[in-house]
């Protein structure tokens, strides 16, 4: 095995991503799991800097989280308000409030930084 070195370039990735595909199912406290760990950090290192994901826009996590629970519309009424300010909301048409921010983070677990983060892109 050779040594392991930074991932500098996209060959240098595609190669630890070639490598991790051989050493995947190693035993955990082995050469080659010990091994496939320093790849999986040295390859999560390189894909955040160079494929950053975008974090949702509260809207899309709105929605994504109705979906994961199943929630309706209606199921809102109680964290965002009446139907039509729901309606508002969901099309982007009005801000959060810092109560809605409070009760979707508190009642549906969504993390406030992504709700709070269109109000500052907004404000800027």
């Amino acid at each position: 095995m050779a040594d392991i070195k930074p991932i500098r370039s996209q060959g240098d990735y595609e190669r630890a991503m070639a490598e991790v595909e051989r050493l995947w199912g190693a035993s955990a406290g082995t050469a080659k799991g010990d091994r496939l760990d320093v790849l999986a950090t040295l390859i999560d290192a390189y894909e955040r800097e160079h494929f950053p994901i975008e974090a949702p826009t509260p809207v899309e996590a709105i929605k994504f989280r109705m979906e994961q629970q199943g929630l309706t519309r209606k199921d809102l009424e109680s964290v965002i308000g009446s139907r039509g300010r729901i309606a508002e909301v969901l099309s982007g048409k009005r801000q959060l409030s810092v109560a809605m921010i409070r009760k979707l983070h508190d009642e549906l677990g969504i993390p406030a930084d992504v709700l709070i983060k269109s109000a500052r892109k907004i404000a800027a």
